[in-house]
Parts: C-alpha cells; sequence; structure tokens
C-alpha cells in the first residue's frame, strides 16, 4: 500500500470515527435533525474507507446495502429496511464463507441457543413482525458465527452487531429502556467497523504487503 493511500485511508477513517460520535451524541440527546443527517453519512464513508483497503465487490456490497437500510428505518418502510439489512448480511455471509476459516461448532451452538432464547422471550410480543424478525435474526445470527470462524476482530463486529440489532427487537416488542438507542447505535458502529476491517485485514495478510 502506498504511503499516501495510506494516509488517505486514515482520514476517510478519522471522518467515519467523527460521523460515529456526532451520531451516537444525537441519538444521546435526541436532536432529530442532526440525528438523521448523521446516520445517512456513517456507511457511505465506512465504504469510502473500505476501498482504500481493497475491500472485495462483496464487501462493498454489505455496506450499500446497510446505508439503504439505515435510511430505510428512518421511515414507515420498516420491513423494507430489514429486507435491505438481509441483503447486507447475505453479502457479509458469501464474502466470509470464500475465505478459509477455523470452522467451530461450539460457536454454532452457542449462538444458535442465543438465537432462541431471545425468539422465545420476544415473539409473543412481535406480533406480526415475529416471523420476518425471527428470519432475519437467524441470518444475523449466521454472520456472528462465520465472522468469529473468520477472524476474531470480525469476530467482534458480528457480535456486536447482533447485540445492536437485538436491542432493536427489544424496542419492537414494545420494550425500552433509558439509553438503549445510543446503545443500539453505539454499537452498530463498532460492529460495522470491525466486520469490515476484519475482513479487509485478513485479505491483505493472504495477498501479501503491496508497494506501489
Amino acid at each position: 500500500m502506498s504511503l499516501s493511500n495510506l494516509a488517505t485511508g486514515r482520514r476517510r477513517l478519522a471522518a467515519y470515527c467523527a460521523a460515529a460520535v456526532v451520531h451516537v451524541a444525537a441519538v444521546a440527546v435526541d436532536a432529530k435533525i442532526l440525528k438523521v443527517a448523521s446516520k445517512a453519512t456513517l456507511m457511505p464513508l465506512l465504504l469510502s474507507w473500505s476501498r482504500t483497503q481493497n475491500a472485495s465487490a462483496l464487501l462493498q456490497a454489505a455496506l450499500l446495502a446497510s446505508a439503504a437500510g439505515d435510511l430505510l428505518l428512518e421511515t414507515d418502510f420498516q420491513l423494507a429496511g430489514i429486507a435491505a439489512f438481509a441483503a447486507a448480511h447475505s453479502c457479509y455471509l458469501a464474502e466470509l464463507l470464500s475465505q478459509p476459516g477455523q470452522r467451530s461448532w461450539r460457536v454454532v451452538a452457542a449462538y444458535g441457543a442465543l438465537w432462541a432464547a431471545l425468539i422465545a422471550v420476544l415473539s409473543r410480543d412481535l406480533g406480526s413482525q415475529r416471523v420476518p424478525v425471527a428470519a432475519y435474526a437467524l441470518l444475523l445470527t449466521a454472520t456472528a458465527v462465520v465472522s468469529r470462524w473468520h477472524s476474531p476482530r470480525s469476530g467482534a463486529g458480528g457480535a456486536l452487531f447482533l447485540f445492536s440489532d437485538a436491542l432493536i427487537a427489544v424496542r419492537l416488542a414494545g420494550h425500552d429502556f433509558p439509553g438503549r438507542s445510543t446503545l443500539a447505535m453505539a454499537t452498530y458502529a463498532g460492529g460495522q467497523y470491525l466486520l469490515t476491517s476484519g475482513v479487509t485485514d485478513q485479505r491483505r495478510r493472504r495477498q501479501g504487503p503491496v508497494i506501489a
């Protein structure tokens, strides 16, 4: 990687981190316009950074779908937002499964038990959204499993993403608590970064150093 590309990558990553801090702060104080505007910048900025890390087409597609999901969840089209994130996780899974990893059925069992417990606790309060939420949660759990197989960093990202969306499911089920939205967005922003950086880091390690 050239020095100029490295510097560009650092600037774009700093921009993403700044946008994430602004967004989480906006959620915490319920600054509605700033909250929506800052959220709209998150995934485009992370996508811009990922391109400096030679992100694959699948990874970039996952971030684009996530950007669409972020916007749709701010509208009345909640199911469309879930569908966009389902597409994002399908891209994550395809990318992660195309790379070598250390498969562990203990990880599958642990996350499977977590998914079953979450759905059992929340399903009776989800009403008509029970089936789509359960299906999406299963896809998200699969991402968490495969990302953990891939590397500790991407695994941490998958776990944070799962935790973030579990907090959203809690709200959809009619439950809430102070700071839930702030925690959900903080873990979402961190999870997306760790997933993206974990995948790109492993990709660069396999390809070896490139000097421009």
